[in-house]
């Protein structure tokens, strides 16, 4: 059981894979770098899963992905990547957990791709804020414009105008790098598809993992 520190990295492109993270409360990015170092999120994960999913492999090497914690993480359990794989190869019910949560992983990334490409910014806040409520238990977070504007692959000023959008309307507050949801509905509102799907995606790993 480890702490995580907000941006701490827990896996660069290229380097092998040695451990592997369930986060709790708080979540984790997987994001996309790019050639000029700039990068793109490419699918959030909280308690509901792992990150290291390319510790299945023998290869552990991961071609153009990074994993970094989004927030401060009191309790993350992690497992050195030879005693994940030993676990899977069992093909007992440890495999068959990580197995349903990599499927809906693979939908979630999926459907990040179709909104980065046809939903508005505003969209893709509204759907980022309400994950990372989700994620969080709270109505308050920090979420610095930079960091967002990384991770929707938008412009620092962008995310400024959207966020003073949304705070005008009275959805959130925002100040110093610090974000509260007020209205949870709106939001909800705003967000386009995506966020209930891939809401409904990782709930039904829950409801199977459960059962």
């Amino acid at each position: 059981m480890v702490p995580l520190k907000l941006k701490e990295l827990l896996h660069k492109p290229g380097e092998r894979i040695d451990y592997v993270y369930f986060p709790g409360v708080g979540f984790c990015s997987i994001v996309t770098v790019l050639e000029d170092g700039s990068m793109v999120e490419a699918a959030a994960i909280g308690r509901e899963g792992l990150v290291g999913l390319a510790a299945t492999t023998q290869t552990e090497t991961p071609v153009s992905t990074a994993s970094m914690a989004q927030t401060d993480i009191d309790v993350c359990y992690r497992m050195k990547a030879e005693h994940f794989r030993h676990e899977m190869e069992q093909c007992g019910a440890f495999n068959a957990i990580v197995t349903r949560y990599s499927q809906a992983l693979m939908g979630f990334v999926m459907q990040s791709a179709a909104c980065n490409a046809t939903h508005s910014i505003q969209q893709r806040f509204a759907r980022w804020l309400l994950a990372a409520q989700d994620r969080m238990n709270d109505d308050e977070f920090l979420l610095t414009q930079e960091f967002i504007a990384m991770m929707l692959g938008a412009s620092r000023s962008t995310v400024s105008e959207v966020a003073g959008e949304f705070q005008k309307a009275g959805s959130i507050t925002y100040h110093r790098g610090r974000v509260a949801i007020l209205d949870r509905d709106a939001l909800e509102a705003a967000a386009c598809e995506c966020y209930q799907a891939g809401t409904s995606l990782l709930k039904a790993v829950t409801d199977s993992t459960l059962n």
